[in-house]
């Protein structure tokens, strides 16, 4: 469990996947996630995350987002981790709409990337997100993104943004304190 200043970061369990399927089959999620929303079955959607928590894929790490009062309110992750470039790419998103605008995603963001160069000892995190979500670019400058790079995939466009370990201070004002339990 990784304590931020709002939110708890933990390991994901099989009672997440209601609202993961809910949010995974949420038009307007998918839509943020440049994505097409899950036409599973509820009863297919619950084996394959099962398995996938039996069997964690190595070069990825899926954490809940909960409330510090224990909500589960979003999803976070790493993947694509390469050590030996030492970088990752990083993904967010906050599901419940009731906790959009009030800076969950900030600190999730900034709990997963203390937790990353910390932890992991990883020297670069980037991330792809759709040109037009405004929110999401000033939610990722505020935590010390700059983009660097456009990308069109498909009928998409992205902006691609970076973070390096390096351009940190040694204890970034925004770190949680205490942030392990």
């Amino acid at each position: 469990m990784i304590k931020g200043r709002k939110v708890v970061l933990r390991e994901k369990r099989l009672n997440d996947a209601e609202n993961d399927y809910a949010w995974r089959c949420d038009p307007e999620l998918a839509r943020l996630d440049a994505a097409a929303p899950s036409r599973l079955s509820f009863a297919e959607f619950t084996m394959s995350y099962a398995e996938e928590l039996r069997h964690p894929n190595p070069g990825r790490r899926r954490l809940a987002i909960d409330t510090l009062d224990g909500k589960h309110i979003g999803n976070c992750m790493y993947y694509d981790i390469n050590e030996k470039r030492q970088e990752a790419e990083i993904g967010i998103v906050i599901g419940n709409r009731d906790y959009w605008d009030q800076g969950y995603g900030t600190d999730a963001i900034t709990t997963l990337v203390c937790h990353i160069f910390e932890e992991a000892g990883l020297e670069r995190l980037y991330l792809n997100t759709l040109n037009w979500n405004l929110r999401a670019q000033r939610c990722f400058e505020k935590c010390g993104f700059v983009p660097y790079r456009q990308l069109s995939r498909g009928r998409d466009d992205f902006v691609i943004m970076e973070l390096r370990r390096s351009w940190l201070s040694p204890s970034p004002p925004s770190a949680p304190q205490g942030a392990r339990d």
